[in-house]
């Protein structure tokens, strides 16, 4: 009897969910069309009488003035002296500037200079990919808001080609299935990744596994089912592009293993204006006395700025025993906001507390002029942040000419910090340790050697130029444009 009351509840409900499966795609392929005839309606011809191509680029913080943002305008300039016949479009939840005033920052920033006007599309509702709004679930938060916001954008301008230049994944299939766009991204790193669900796995506390979660193994285990549910779901929507640059070896890795889409993925660097840094002249040092730590990085908690003052004080201490040159550290940086300038205050109260506070100097948001006059008088650039997904600042330490330590990681190791024509280029470490030991042995180096390697990071350095960006990026995106 059981069976048979089974077996007559199944039967309807399968075919209940037949029904509604047609009638979803039924509705979704009904959307689609009402896109496509919205987007002839908007669409205009040219002065040659060719309607142009439209290009959009979905960076909801395109004046935030960021490693990001340089990625953005450098695409977009070498996309108009490339194709004639395209319009470019930034969709931008920027609402306090004007486009003018967008483009201008670009170039005062970045000194990028564009040849033909943008379109800029703005974006009312950014505030639903912002994390200070999912408190908890914030990855899922985010990623649902920007389907939202997404939509938005669809709504306001149809494009040919869609580029999410930012790391919004799951806008992907909106625009291909239903913008009947062909779509490309630039990930600069993967909004999950294994390393993430290593963290957690091993019950691991970092700054985004916090300790309450850590020490839980019931919480650990609900927090690992949510990231490889969340994992299978990026996996989904990104796998759906039909072009994927990533900016490194490290974020290829993790983007391969997720996404599954080798065919149409390649690694193009992101564009670092070396050429700015590589005008500092390079010159042997004049005095021993006194050397220069600097590490450039913002005052964020992944960058790991109380392991660069624990091994600085370390070294100071080892060093103070011999008797030799005096060293000062110098941690320059951006704060972005309350949170940044907290985070600094206990940076100063760490130095108080190991008794380095007169030999530790912070350089908060200061001048472009300024940064590189401190990296010109700098022996040696510091990095320490844990799988940095490419390394910007440690590519700027290299052309500026100082001798660069960074993370073991990430990036640095894959990337940056490799012998170049079989020539060292820096050095790496992982712990406090390390760092100490190796600073040690850097300023140990006679200054005709570490001037040796000085060279060889300058030569290398090139690979990562705006030159070679845009030639890159032009072979990646060519198949959008066929």
């Amino acid at each position: 009897a059981c069976f048979r009351l089974l077996c007559s509840l199944l039967i309807p409900a399968l075919f209940l969910s037949g029904i509604l499966c047609v009638c979803l795609v039924v509705l979704l392929w009904g959307i689609r069309l009402w896109i496509q005839q919205k987007k002839k309606q908007l669409s205009s011809a040219g002065k040659d009488g060719k309607r142009p191509l439209l290009v959009a680029f979905f960076h909801p913080y395109c004046n935030a003035g960021g490693g990001g943002e340089r990625v953005l305008w450098c695409a977009i300039r070498t996309l108009q002296k490339k194709y004639r016949n395209i319009t470019c479009v930034v969709y931008t939840g920027d609402r306090e500037a004007t486009g003018e005033e967008i483009v201008e920052g670009a170039f005062r920033r970045f000194n990028i200079k564009l040849t033909h006007p943008v379109k800029f599309v703005f974006l009312e509702k950014r505030y639903l990919v912002e994390a200070s709004l999912y408190p908890h679930f914030t990855l899922l938060g985010q990623s649902l808001g920007s389907v939202f916001l997404g939509w938005e954008a669809l709504l306001k301008c149809v494009p040919d080609i869609y580029i999410d230049s930012m790391g919004y994944a799951f806008t992907l299939p909106l625009f291909k299935y239903l913008g009947g766009c062909r779509v490309g991204c630039y990930v600069h790193y993967p909004t999950i990744s294994t390393d993430m669900l290593s963290v957690v796995r091993n019950q691991a506390t970092r700054f985004n596994n916090a300790a309450f979660i850590s020490n839980n193994p019931l919480f650990s285990k609900f927090k690992l089912v949510y990231y490889y549910f969340f994992a299978f779901m990026y996996g989904l929507v990104g796998s759906c592009s039909d072009v994927i640059m990533v900016n490194s070896s490290w974020t290829l890795n993790h983007i391969l293993s997720l996404w599954r889409a080798g065919a149409c993925t390649s690694v193009v660097y992101p564009p670092c204006d070396v050429q700015a840094f590589l005008d500092i002249p390079l010159e042997g040092e004049e005095s021993t006395t006194e050397y220069s730590i600097v590490s450039i990085s913002q005052f964020r908690p992944e960058k790991d700025h109380p392991l660069q003052i624990r091994a600085f004080a370390k070294l100071l201490k080892e060093k103070r025993l011999g008797q030799q040159a005096s060293l000062r550290l110098i941690l320059i940086g951006g704060c972005r906001n309350q949170q940044d300038e907290e985070r600094v205050k206990h940076l100063k109260c760490l130095c108080e507390e190991l008794g380095v506070s007169n030999d530790v100097m912070f350089r908060i948001n200061i001048p472009f002029e300024e940064l590189k006059r401190h990296l010109a008088e700098a022996t040696i650039g510091l990095h320490t942040m844990w799988n940095e997904h490419f390394g910007i600042g440690v590519v700027e330490c290299m052309a500026a000419g100082t001798v660069i330590l960074a993370h073991k990681s990430g990036g640095p190791k894959l990337d940056i910090v490799v012998p170049y024509e079989g020539h060292i280029t820096g050095f790496l470490a992982e712990n406090e340790d390390n760092y100490a030991e190796t600073m040690a042995y850097i300023l140990s180096l006679a200054p005709e050697k570490r001037l040796e390697i000085r060279e060889n990071a300058r030569r290398s350095v090139h690979r990562f130029s705006d030159q070679r960006f845009e030639e890159t990026f032009l072979l990646s995106v060519e198949p959008l444009f066929k």
